[in-house]
């Protein structure tokens, strides 16, 4: 059977009224695709991939049918296809919506090295291909429509690679070692988020400057700090915000000298700190 990318398999069978599907790319993975769709009546031919198959089903259940098993998958499922696993795919009555990721093999090793501490794992397998798992569900549905929406790149990179941490340390055959103090690297990743707090920094610039990987950077990163490093960006932005909003200046502005993707953005991360928007809290200060 040839190997075919997803795009290929949905084109073998046309949509049908009530139907949609969003085919995607993420640059910071190397053009790594993602699908969100809603399927009543379209049906996937069986067919391989060369990549994982990774991914949630949001509404209804999906039939399909991977190592010799008929298989079913509702909210709060991940579905697993491991890399030339032969499946198929239809909607039950009703249809679902889902979302799925095709991460390589590199991707996933990168992410099992970090949390396994070795480089000679292979392949990671995943010896379910589906699992009840709302959490790790929720985690990666969340980074998927980040990656969908473009705006926070750094949130939807640190959010895809902790889903993928999250599955492959849970429901692969890995052995997961914990992470040690790193005070030094992570200090280093610190001092560059407060230089560079209103760009759009990426965990592989992150990973560059502290010398750690981008996986273990994250993992270490919150046991250092209590934050993720996105977390904690958006934490050194709101500050920024705060200083400027003092002397007056219009949140509009505000959001855009900070970082923000827009003034919705900053709004939301405001009043999530400090509990009133940057509105409120300027005309405070000019009272």
């Amino acid at each position: 059977m040839d190997l075919i990318t997803q795009g290929e398999a949905l084109e073998q069978s046309p949509l049908q009224a009530g139907e949609r599907a969003h085919l995607f790319t993420a640059r910071r993975f190397d053009g790594l695709e993602f699908l969100s769709a809603t399927f009543r009546t379209h049906a996937y031919a069986p067919h391989v991939h060369d990549t994982y198959a990774i991914g949630t089903i949001e509404i209804g259940c999906e039939i399909w049918h991977a190592r010799g098993r008929k298989l079913y998958a509702g909210p709060g499922d991940i579905v697993f296809n491991q890399p030339l696993d032969v499946h198929d795919g239809s909607p039950s009555e009703g249809g679902y919506r889902y979302r799925m990721s095709y991460p390589t093999v590199e991707l996933m090793r990168e992410v099992a090295a970090s949390l396994t501490g070795r480089n000679d794992i292979g392949t990671p397998f995943f010896p379910e291909p589906t699992v009840w798992d709302p959490e790790g569900a929720a985690l990666f549905g969340a980074a998927h429509r980040v990656l969908e929406e473009g705006g926070d790149a750094l949130a939807g990179e640190e959010g895809l690679l902790r889903a993928y941490g999250w599955c492959l340390a849970r429901h692969a055959d890995l052995t997961v070692r914990g992470v040690g103090r790193e005070s030094g690297p992570i200090a280093q990743a610190r001092e560059m988020l407060e230089q560079r707090y209103d760009e759009d920094l990426s965990l592989a610039e992150l990973a560059r400057r502290s010398g750690l990987p981008r996986h273990h950077l994250i993992r270490a990163f919150r046991r250092e700090t209590g934050l993720t490093p996105h977390a904690y960006l958006v934490d050194i932005r709101v500050r920024r915000a705060r200083e400027r909003l003092r002397r007056g200046d219009a949140p509009g502005a505000v959001a855009a000298a900070t970082g923000f993707c827009d003034q919705a953005h900053l709004t939301r991360a405001f009043k999530a700190r400090l509990g009133v928007t940057p509105g409120a809290f300027r005309a405070a200060h000019l009272a």
